[in-house]
């Protein structure tokens, strides 16, 4: 009953730049919607109540997770609907989202992240030892995500502005002030690609490198280390806006992650009540630069 309107709210997306990833969930979310209100007999959208969109919400003993990607669903898919008068009212306005249980994200100390930059750099001599060193820079002193990281190509890096063009959540652009101990190695690993255009990070068969490669080498990292948490590159992303935090404050914190919104950074960083005043000075990176220079 509903697959036209469907269709034609995800065109809209589509239209707008959402993701790929976002218009997967509505494409799941909704098509599980409809057969939902296929089962109950329901004759038109505009007789879909408040009670419909609750009952749906809680159906097949939903996990927190799925029950709130259900409300952000259905609260986009019913306002489209009401912008183009093809329901009365948007009966999901008012749709709660569940109460998640709250959870302290883990972070790396400052040792253990001087640790993993130690490891790497002695793996340096080879084009893919290089390779992960950047990676693992990348990720704990910018903060970007693994999608973003994967995305990057050879003409995104702009060494002599010392800059990184970064694509985000929406297919946005941005670019990220590298440190300069970054723009050194990646001037090093640039030259050993002997390339102007193509994927940054490539795997041993000259592919874009797979998260699930980029997993495996944390993996190893962190079976060859005496360090307790599972590496994986949201642990670095908590990392970098730990850190950046604290000596760059949330708005600066905040336009590194590519954050809209705050509240999101505020998940994000873990505070210890030191505060710096100079970001670029006063970084971390450059504790950790005689390490990578040894």
């Amino acid at each position: 009953m509903l697959q036209h309107n469907i269709s034609i709210f995800l065109d809209a997306c589509k239209h707008y730049n959402y993701s790929k990833s976002t218009i997967g969930a509505f494409t799941t979310r909704l098509n599980e919607f409809d057969v939902f209100i296929q089962s109950h007999h329901v004759q038109s959208i505009k007789a879909i109540t408040y009670q419909h969109l609750m009952d749906f919400m809680i159906s097949r003993n939903a996990s927190h997770h799925v029950k709130k990607i259900r409300v952000w669903t259905l609260r986009q898919f019913f306002h489209f609907l009401k912008l183009n008068n093809l329901v009365d009212m948007n009966v999901a306005l008012k749709l709660p989202y569940p109460k998640l249980e709250i959870t302290e994200p883990e972070f790396l100390t400052l040792e253990e992240l001087k640790t993993i930059l130690d490891y790497f750099h002695q793996q340096t001599a080879s084009v893919q030892g290089l390779r992960n060193l950047i990676i693992v820079m990348i990720l704990s002193f910018l903060g970007i995500r693994l999608s973003s990281l994967r995305n990057l190509n050879i003409q995104d890096v702009i060494l002599p502005d010392s800059l990184l063009r970064v694509r985000q959540k929406g297919y946005v652009s941005r670019s990220v002030p590298l440190p300069q101990i970054i723009c050194i190695y990646l001037y090093k690993y640039l030259k050993t690609l002997d390339m102007n255009m193509g994927p940054l990070f490539l795997s041993k068969r000259k592919n874009r490198l797979s998260a699930r490669a980029l997993q495996y080498i944390f993996d190893i990292a962190e079976n060859e280390l005496d360090i307790t948490k599972h590496l994986h590159c949201h642990l670095f992303r908590h990392t970098a806006a730990t850190q950046i935090n604290q000596t760059a404050g949330l708005y600066i914190t905040k336009s590194l992650l590519g954050h809209r919104s705050s509240r999101s950074t505020e998940r994000y960083i873990h505070l210890d009540g030191t505060l710096y005043a100079n970001y670029m000075r006063c970084h971390f990176y450059h504790e950790i630069m005689e390490v990578c220079n040894a």
